[in-house]
Formats: structure tokens, sequence, C-alpha cells
């Protein structure tokens, strides 16, 4: 699976498990079909296990918005970019973030999609939060 595709995956996935009640191997079986990629797995385990975490970061960048207020899918996708953004320091910032303005797009309205995206961008450059590994 090409890590596009594991995105996109997670994507739904993560979507899945924010609106049913089912465990995280109950969406991922739900989601795929066959081997299961450790890259897949790696950003839904991941991100869900650091959701707090990814949430806090969210609420203090998001400037005039709130978590809640964001559309569903389009805050599954920052969430999943600041997961990787954190914790995957072999993809750099730029792929990271083009990638989920491509999943907004895709997924979502593509209009906010790119202004939330632009805006978290501008913000991770004018801010003190040091990204793992200053990529």
């Amino acid at each position: 699976m090409k890590r596009r595709e594991a995105r996109e995956k997670a994507v739904q996935t993560l979507f899945q498990l924010d609106n049913t009640e089912m465990s995280i191997e109950e969406a991922i079986t739900y989601i795929t079909d066959g081997p299961i990629d450790p890259f897949y797995e790696s950003l839904v385990k991941g991100t869900t296990e650091y959701r707090d975490e990814i949430d806090a970061v969210l609420a203090d960048k998001l400037e005039n918005w709130s978590l809640d207020r964001l559309p569903k899918i389009e805050r599954t996708v920052l969430r999943l970019a600041v997961y990787e953004l954190l914790h995957h320091v072999d993809v750099p910032h730029r792929v990271v973030l083009n990638e989920a303005i491509e999943l907004c797009k895709q997924f979502g309205d593509e209009n906010p999609a790119a202004l939330l995206m632009a805006s978290y961008l501008n913000s991770k450059k004018n801010n003190k939060l040091m990204w793992r590994g200053n990529r």
C-alpha cells in the first residue's frame, strides 16, 4: 500500500472511530481487507493514542475556530497531520501538509480545507512550538 492510500484509509478509519462505538481493531477491519499495512496501522493507532495531545496542539493553533466548530472530516485530517508532524520524523513537513490538503479536497470541501491548512502552516511558522526533527 502506498503512503497516500494509507493516509486515505487512515482518515476513513479515524472518521469511523470518531462517529461510532467501534474499537480500533473493528474499524481497521471494516475499512481494510487483507494484510494491514504497518504505516496505515501506525497512523490510526498513533492518532488515536495521542488524540488529547493532538487536540491540545490544534486548540492552541486554530485562530477564530474551535475543534468542535470544525467540520468533522477536516478535524480528522488535521488530527492525522498533527500526529504525523509530531511522531513521524521521517516524513518532511511539506509532504504532510500537502497530503492533508489533498485529503481535505478529496473528502471535504476544497476551499475551507485549503484555508485551514494554510492557516495552520502559517501558525506553525510563526510559533515557538518545535516539531520533532525540525524538518
